[in-house]
């Protein structure tokens, strides 16, 4: 369990709360729930509604499609906003690669906490944009390895 502080400090350093009053920090950290995963569970399935994001505290994380790699995640890092924001089924499952501890912040508190403090969604936007940027490159990687293979 993190203490008050602790969860302060954690939570100022992950990307989409960076630039935040701390004041705000203490009052969303304090209300996020703390929940621990063992190795080789999942957190979500894709498919299953969504209503919450996660955030990575400690412990690695796998983001796939059935048995196809999108992504690892680590410490600091958010996952599961999508579903939050667009409320559809998830479009990938998550699976932790070893014990992880994280933090959730479910859709209400993070619509009051955009209403408080608008940048937040900026800095969703900011990511979400990002990961979306990276899986294109993926794409476009696999789909040249794909024509030169058939060119052989």
């Amino acid at each position: 369990m993190l203490t008050s502080v602790d969860r302060l400090l954690f939570v100022r350093k992950v990307p989409i709360f960076q630039e935040l009053r701390d004041d705000f920090l203490m009052r969303l950290a304090a209300s996020m729930e703390e929940l621990s995963f063992p190795a080789k569970q999942s957190i979500f399935r894709q498919g299953e509604e969504g209503r919450s994001l996660y955030v990575l505290v400690s412990g690695r994380v796998r983001v796939h499609i059935g048995d196809r790699e999108l992504a690892r995640l680590e410490q600091g890092t958010c996952f599961g906003e999508m579903s939050v924001f667009d409320a559809e089924p998830r479009s990938a499952s998550v699976t932790t690669l070893e014990p992880c501890d994280c933090l959730m912040l479910n859709q209400q508190q993070l619509y009051d906490a955009i209403e408080e403090t608008p940048d937040i969604a900026i800095n969703i936007i900011r990511l979400l944009s990002r990961r979306t940027r990276e899986l294109n490159q993926k794409i476009n990687l696999l789909s040249q390895r794909n024509i030169s293979a058939a060119k052989r």
